[in-house]
């Protein structure tokens, strides 16, 4: 065994029992839709985070990182809501919430290594999550990984994880992405009913590709910021007398906005229905082959989500901004926002140009420089050895 398997037998003085690992993820389209019970439609990265793990007879967590350098320990006794802090809630909260679902976990020796970037709104933290949960599903026979509807429940799970112990408010889609996409495919995931779909997604075939832009502007989802949107949305579907903002169609979205009391719950109730109606005409556009469509709609999220949701900043901005002045059919901020990433859908000989593009636009402002790469759509969490 190479990699963390290495780096493990040096933490912790023995062998893993396997590797085990999960994919980071980038949003095509819908944002912000998750927690409105909305669509999304994310692929998962090849970018991974990467888990040697062994099990142990107690209630220790004994957790080491290649990335942060250091190893922690845990009592799985200790672990709740708030507790631990920092990046050990990920894993922590991951037994705790199969402990809380019913099944029957023990403390285990950990070593991550990930090359999904922190902070980039690729979701590494949904990765941390998955590919822990998947080597416990496999290291106490929790059968969670053999079907869909069982990697379903180990989501709901991850996702319990990062609400709950390492307090961010964040939606499901991030950790459906890490366990069910398909290599090669979009994943169209209905959050109100968790039907899923897998839309095929192959730019390479076009001579097209995504390039997704990290501005490297620090990204946070447990800053507040998140949260107090996912509020406001919950105040404006009370308001509106439904139980989500997915409840609101489209057709009658100027009358649900002149019942609303004031502009602030207008503009994000705008943003989540119009933004749920880009998804399914992104799938739409897709199967068709038009992928001059899917740029406007990737233009029109963007627009949507800095000026209706706010949750835009201007190295995100400048990114999507050079990008399509280098030739990119659309471009748009993925993730959380405040920060992190943008994509971008390009023809194969623009890449180049773009690239040069963003990345000289940073420098003249005396930014970091940025980090732009290609990705296609990746398989799902899984044991690797």
């Amino acid at each position: 065994m190479t990699g963390p398997a290495t780096t493990h037998r040096d933490a912790f003085g023995s062998d893993p029992e396997g590797v085990w690992s999960a994919p980071g993820r980038v949003n095509l389209i819908g944002e912000h839709t998750d927690y409105n019970d909305g669509l999304v439609l994310p692929i998962a990265l090849r970018q991974r985070t990467r888990a040697a793990v062994s099990p142990r007879t107690d209630d220790l967590l004994r957790l080491h990182s290649v990335q942060a350098g250091e190893t922690v320990e845990v009592d799985l006794g200790t672990v709740g809501p708030g507790t631990p802090a920092g990046w050990t809630a990920y894993v922590a909260g991951v037994l705790w919430a199969l402990r809380e679902d019913g099944f029957a976990v023990r403390g285990m020796d950990v070593t991550v290594d990930s090359d999904v970037p922190v902070g980039a709104g690729l979701s590494s933290s949904a990765a941390l999550e998955c590919a822990v949960g998947a080597a416990a599903s496999d290291l106490f026979g929790l059968d969670l990984l053999g079907s869909d509807e069982a990697r379903a429940r180990l989501a709901r799970a991850c996702v319990r994880a990062e609400n709950e112990v390492a307090g961010a408010a964040t939606g499901g889609m991030d950790q459906s992405a890490a366990l069910l996409c398909r290599e090669g495919s979009a994943l169209l995931l209905d959050c109100r009913t968790g039907e899923t779909e897998h839309v095929p997604f192959d730019l390479a075939a076009t001579g097209h590709v995504l390039l997704v832009t990290d501005t490297r502007a620090s990204h946070a989802l447990n800053d507040g910021q998140y949260e107090k949107r996912r509020r406001a949305c919950e105040a404006a579907a009370s308001e509106l007398g439904v139980g989500s903002l997915r409840e609101v169609d489209a057709e009658g979205l100027d009358a649900a906005l002149d019942r609303l009391s004031s502009d602030e719950p207008r503009a994000r109730t705008r943003h989540v229905v119009t933004e749920i109606a880009r998804v399914s005409a992104t799938v739409s556009a897709l199967r068709a082959g038009d992928l001059d469509e899917v740029g406007r709609l990737f233009r029109a999220s963007h627009a949507s989500l800095r000026d209706d949701y706010e949750v835009s900043c201007d190295e995100l901005d400048v990114s999507v901004e050079a990008a399509e002045g280098a030739g990119a059919l659309g471009a748009r901020m993925t993730g959380g926002g405040f920060g992190g990433s943008s994509v971008a859908l390009l023809p194969e000989g623009s890449v180049e140009a773009a690239r040069d593009a963003v990345a000289a636009a940073f420098a003249a402002r005396g930014w970091e420089a940025p980090r732009s790469f290609a990705v296609t759509a990746g398989p799902a969490a899984s044991r690797d050895t």
